[in-house]
């Protein structure tokens, strides 16, 4: 399941988010890459313990706890802290599948990559290329969002990044580990909700409400992992 989720970060959040990265210091992006992954990973990123990553991470988290759209549609259990990349002067990332576990650094944490987000914080015209291309179950999908907006996929999508030619890419990505590990089953949850809550707004006190909203806890209830 692909789910755009638009507006997470407000215009005034993105503005403040892009002063405090236009003014960080960035490191080679292969840092936080597998041994496959550093192969085709060509870009900048800003390091984890940086307080500039750690003010908006902080914020970024923040947004999300109060996207209700983010949490149908994921289902979190852990989010992993949201990192910074920069793509500028032909730089990309080639096909890859993100790792399967990830150590949350300075902790003895970890979380399962179910879910993989990334938050564009430059607006499209900004920039040529850099579209996230995902190879979904319905065909290769091109994502390139407005600044604020952000997308989410399943972490075992095969996945790249289109070289940027013009300008430069700013985006915060991370991982999510949802309480439903299944992606087919998240998707059915997931679309039971929209539904439910369509039928609540078309017709308000219909009676069907209750009982399928039944039905979707009692499924999440089968379904979940904590």
């Amino acid at each position: 399941m692909l789910v755009q989720i638009p507006g997470v970060l407000s215009s005034e959040q993105v503005l403040h988010a892009r002063q405090l990265l236009d003014a960080a210091d960035w490191v080679d992006g292969r840092v936080t890459a597998g041994s496959q992954s550093a192969q085709v990973k060509n870009n900048l990123q800003l390091p984890e313990d940086h307080p500039a990553a750690r003010e908006l991470g902080d914020l970024i988290l923040t947004a999300l706890q109060n996207s209700a759209l983010f949490a149908s549609a994921a289902l979190p259990l852990r989010v992993f802290p949201p990192l910074f990349n920069l793509y500028r002067g032909g730089q990309s990332f080639g096909n890859h599948v993100d790792n399967a576990i990830r150590q949350i650094s300075g902790t003895p944490l970890r979380i399962r990559t179910d879910l993989s987000a990334t938050l564009f914080l430059a607006e499209p015209d900004e920039y040529d290329g850099g579209e996230l291309i995902i190879d979904d179950v319905y065909g290769v999908q091109a994502v390139k969002l407005p600044a604020g907006h952000l997308v989410l996929y399943p972490s075992s999508s095969l996945h790249r990044v289109q070289p940027v030619t013009r300008g430069a890419r700013l985006a915060s990505f991370f991982w999510v580990q949802s309480m439903v590990r299944d992606d087919a089953a998240r998707t059915m949850l997931f679309d039971l909700d929209t539904s439910i809550q369509r039928l609540g707004t078309d017709v308000p006190g219909h009676p069907s409400i209750v009982e399928l909203t039944a039905v979707y806890h009692n499924l999440v209830r089968r379904w979940a992992e904590l």
